[in-house]
């Protein structure tokens, strides 16, 4: 049994406990907590820290498989020069895309993430994941424009998926995005979704090519169709709808929805999201350290607040940010919006991601029972409960 304590600990749910102490078994479960209201007497038996504890934080949107492209790209490029990019580059050698994916994972867990939503294209971390220290949720992720590739692509991520089983991980089959997915694979992993129970994971209105393309069935997403990637468009026939629109109706109501990115998401968009599911079990992924990487741009979150949305956090992959630190996106947003506290900020990186992964019966909260993961965060200004650039956070348990 470990007592723990520090200057202040913030449970991710709202509540506080100045030089509260923290009774831990082995295994990192929470026995006890104790609210000193303060008055903490020196003691022997309890590991105090200068600092503030906090839960272990939760990445909602990773692409593991992607960290040996780490500072292969510009920055500020915009969507779809970055899109080609990617295209272009995601092969590499077996050996080295698993050792860069290693050093990410040991990235995250010295940054003090517990678990991860993961996006795999294919199975080549499957193995790392098992034996990871960290728990991970694996989103077997499909792309198939054109129709013809439906069912070719379907059942390979369905092969992707019983890999995912076999190696013991929690996993998924979830569509890329909008615009890169047909109406015939749309179908499929509903059906895929209504028979499991599975949660979904979307990239939605990261561009604002994706409802250029719905809308007119113009623009540079449909030219990176045909002259990069070599696909027949002729096919395809615009909705008069935005993307997210054209295709929202196509994730069950009752699936845990997890939309990624919503960087161009307006008023109008949330109103439509409310009016064909509930807000209860759609959650709102952000990863401003890609956004600013890639398009210089951050999301309206004071929009997202005002609608009382469920505001969770990732990094996205190291294609597009510089580190993988749920921290470092904290301090992103704090700075862009200094208004907001560090609990509510807190809690979009600890427990609305822990909901929206399902993993809230032990990860998001420091909570009797639970085993969240202890972190320590220190050098920030504790009575003002602010994120400084020299913020760092370490590991307790």
């Amino acid at each position: 049994m470990r007592k723990i304590s520090a200057h202040l600990i913030l449970d991710g749910l709202g509540n506080s406990y100045h030089k509260g102490i923290l009774s831990v078994d082995e295994s990192g479960r929470i026995i006890d907590i104790l609210d000193t209201k303060g008055q903490l007497n020196e003691s022997a038996e309890v590991e105090f820290y200068s600092g503030v504890i906090v839960p272990g934080f939760v990445n909602v949107h990773c692409h593991l498989e992607l960290s040996h492209l780490m500072n292969a790209f510009p920055e500020g490029a915009g969507m779809i020069p970055f899109l080609k990019k990617v295209v272009k580059s995601r092969a590499n050698e077996p050996e080295r895309i698993v050792l860069s994916a290693e050093k990410a994972d040991l990235m995250m867990f010295k940054e003090g993430i517990v678990a991860v939503g993961d996006i795999s294209n294919e199975t080549s971390t499957f193995e790392l994941k098992s034996k990871s220290r960290i728990d991970y949720f694996t989103f077997i992720e499909i792309l198939g424009f054109n129709p013809d590739r439906a069912a070719s692509a379907f059942e390979k991520a369905v092969t992707n998926l019983k890999s995912a089983e076999n190696h013991g991980l929690k996993a998924s089959i979830v569509p890329h995005a909008s615009y890169s997915v047909s109406t015939q694979l749309f179908d499929a992993i509903s059906s895929e979704a209504l028979k499991t129970g599975s949660p979904i994971s979307f990239h939605s209105q990261e561009s604002i090519e994706e409802d250029e393309l719905y809308l007119k069935g113009s623009g540079e997403l449909i030219n990176l169709f045909r002259d990069v990637l070599g696909i027949d468009t002729s096919f395809f026939k615009p909705t008069g709808e935005g993307a997210l629109q054209s295709t929202l109706k196509y994730f069950p109501e009752q699936s845990n929805l997890l939309l990624i990115h919503n960087l161009n998401t307006k008023q109008s968009d949330i109103e439509y999201i409310s009016s064909v599911r509930k807000l209860r079990n759609t959650w709102f992924g952000l990863c401003p350290g890609s956004n600013l990487f890639i398009q210089n741009k951050l999301p309206d979150i004071e929009l997202f607040r005002k609608n009382h949305l469920q505001i969770c956090l990732g990094t996205d992959s190291l294609v597009s940010n510089h580190q993988l630190s749920i921290l470092a996106e904290m301090k992103i947003l704090q700075k862009a919006y200094p208004s907001i506290s560090l609990d509510e900020i807190l809690s979009w990186a600890t427990y609305h991601g822990a909901n929206a992964l399902s993993i809230n019966d032990w990860a998001g909260s420091i909570e009797v029972g639970k085993r969240p993961g202890i972190n320590l965060l220190t050098s920030l200004d504790i009575t003002g409960k602010k994120l400084l650039p020299g913020t760092k956070v370490k590991k307790l348990c």
